[in-house]
């Protein structure tokens, strides 16, 4: 695999990795023959050198469809112009963060909202009134069972905070997630439209260079046919 020195970072890259000036986009050629004014058409330039003039112009897109850019907006430019992955694992990231607190009122919320809770539950209230029944007068709860809903009442008030916390935390991961999946989808609306205009662009070129060849066959063509003719004529 040979290498080939990056016109513009002076460091050795696989050839099949650096691309032509000439064929880099014309918006995103203007900034580097900007910023690099002695590169020629045929220079030789990395993916790591074209990325920060690559999140130059997606800025100037951006701000030109959406006016000022959002703290997100930003982080994809920061991604685009460092060529870095910015797909992650939202969920994994804010389990780490969570305090031995959050997590104990998170399972306090999960087994809250279980039909195992509520069996159990029913059971514990069912033996609860019925040994109470069978001892009467000796119960420590007699008929209406005021501790039973003392105990109930205690048991509400702090299961209810419980589980709001257990939900806030639960907003919060839903909130971090609908914000990294706007992030991946819009660098990768940006991504596609960068490859549809480069596609446009090679196209054109494509065509201009075979415009170019059948402009230069027809003169061949022309040229073997004055000769055929003379040599017809001197015969």
């Amino acid at each position: 695999m040979s290498a080939t020195t990056c016109a513009i970072l002076q460091k050795e890259f696989p050839a099949e990795e650096l691309t032509p000036l000439s064929a880099v986009r014309p918006s995103v050629a203007q900034l580097v023959r900007r910023a690099h004014p002695d590169l020629e058409d045929g220079s030789l330039i990395s993916p790591a050198a074209l990325a920060p003039f690559r999140a130059e112009y997606v800025r100037s897109v951006l701000e030109e469809d959406l006016g000022q850019l959002s703290t997100l907006d930003h982080d994809v430019l920061k991604s685009l112009r460092e060529h870095e992955v910015i797909a992650a694992d939202v969920d994994k990231a804010f389990e780490t963060k969570l305090t031995y607190g959050e997590r104990l009122s998170d399972r306090i919320a999960e087994f809250g909202g279980s039909w195992r809770f509520i069996i159990l539950f029913g059971v514990f209230i069912g033996i609860w009134i019925l040994i109470n029944i069978i001892l009467a007068t000796r119960a420590a709860d007699p008929y209406p069972f005021i501790l039973l809903n003392l105990i109930l009442s205690c048991l509400a008030a702090l299961q209810a905070p419980v589980i709001m916390m257990s939900q806030n935390r639960q907003e919060s991961k839903d909130r971090a997630r609908a914000e990294h999946d706007y992030k991946v989808n819009l660098k990768a609306e940006l991504e596609i439209r960068h490859l549809h205009e480069k596609m446009d662009f090679l196209l054109k070129q494509q065509a201009q260079r075979l415009f170019a060849l059948q402009e230069l066959q027809i003169e061949l063509m022309e040229e073997l046919a004055r000769r055929n003719g003379g040599g017809a004529t001197q015969s």
